[in-house]
């Protein structure tokens, strides 16, 4: 039994996660929180605790005695990473062993830019263990979630998609580029929490890097578009999956960002951004990872 410390525990991934650590009874969870606690917490093993983290006083207090730390907070919301490299430095001088930042998505940030601080994170914490090495670390990377694909509620608890993509299941339709090779892994949100669980009671050393169709009946509307109309932001096609919901942004703001992800995510697939590595997939040989097609058919096949 470790004590397990979760930050940015209100994160979709994050409590799919904490479950299936609470369901293991094997372990403490502390989960860091810059909101009060709206409900009572009622899971055994499971506490609270609030943080800024702007003091490393008080963060490596709250570290005390934990022996992981797992990471979830934004990257697009933290600049410069100042709130996880402090988070990072806490946990060194709290003498914490294992840290997993936050990740939980592909191997490179090329043409995803609002992944740009996971790359600073990266580098920080190899440049704290140069001389010697003072946190084990491993960089969770599932790649793409396909339980995005799927109806919400029916394969998870926790995963509620909000935003369209451009590959839409519920429509029938996709957005690729023509005549391009784009690479991406897919892994099901259960099989990461199964990994981090397994990862947990590893007794070796992490390992820096980590892991990670055609299935409905009806034709797809498959929308074909050349690599230079997108990577000039023309996207002349039939649709434009709308990213940005949330209130506040302007019809022209969401439109913007709307296009501005569509082109991240269709060139990322070009560079491998999303492809990952397989090396917790052969330090846990027994697991078995679910196929992502024959998820898909569970959900999919035979609807109309």
């Amino acid at each position: 039994m470790v004590k397990i410390a979760v930050a940015g525990g209100s994160g979709q991934i994050a409590q799919e996660i904490i479950d299936r650590l609470v369901a293991t009874k094997q372990h403490d969870i502390l989960i860091l929180s810059r909101k009060d606690l709206a409900t009572a917490e009622d899971r055994v093993g499971v506490t609270w605790v609030k943080t800024e983290y702007t003091d490393k006083a008080q963060l490596t207090g709250i570290l005390s005695g934990v022996h992981t730390v797992l990471c979830f907070s934004s990257a697009h919301a933290d600049a410069r990473s100042v709130a996880q490299k402090m988070l990072i430095d806490s946990a060194v001088a709290a003498g914490v062993k294992r840290f997993a930042p936050n990740e939980w998505s592909g191997s490179s940030v090329e043409e995803l830019p609002w992944y740009a601080e996971k790359a600073n994170v990266r580098a920080y914490l190899e440049e704290i263990n140069k001389e010697k090495k003072v946190l084990e670390y491993t960089l969770f990377q599932p790649g793409f979630l396909v339980d995005y694909l799927v109806p919400p509620g029916t394969a998870n608890k926790h995963i509620q998609p909000s935003q369209e993509l451009w590959i839409d299941f519920f429509k029938r339709r996709a957005i690729i580029l023509e005549n391009g090779n784009s690479e991406f892994t897919v892994t099901t949100v259960n099989d990461i929490a199964n990994v981090v669980a397994q990862a947990i009671e590893y007794e070796g050393e992490w390992p820096k890097l980590a892991r990670g169709f055609e299935v409905c009946g009806k034709p797809w509307d498959i929308t074909y578009l050349p690599e230079d109309d997108v990577r000039a932001g023309d996207f002349h096609g039939s649709w434009v999956p709308q990213f940005y919901k949330e209130q506040g942004l302007s019809p022209e703001q969401k439109e913007h960002f709307s296009k501005a992800i569509l082109r991240g995510v269709l060139l990322s697939g070009l560079c491998k951004s999303w492809v990952v590595s397989d090396q917790w997939n052969r330090l846990l040989p027994d697991y078995k990872f679910t196929d992502a097609e024959e998820f898909l058919e569970k959900y999919w096949a035979g609807k109309d």
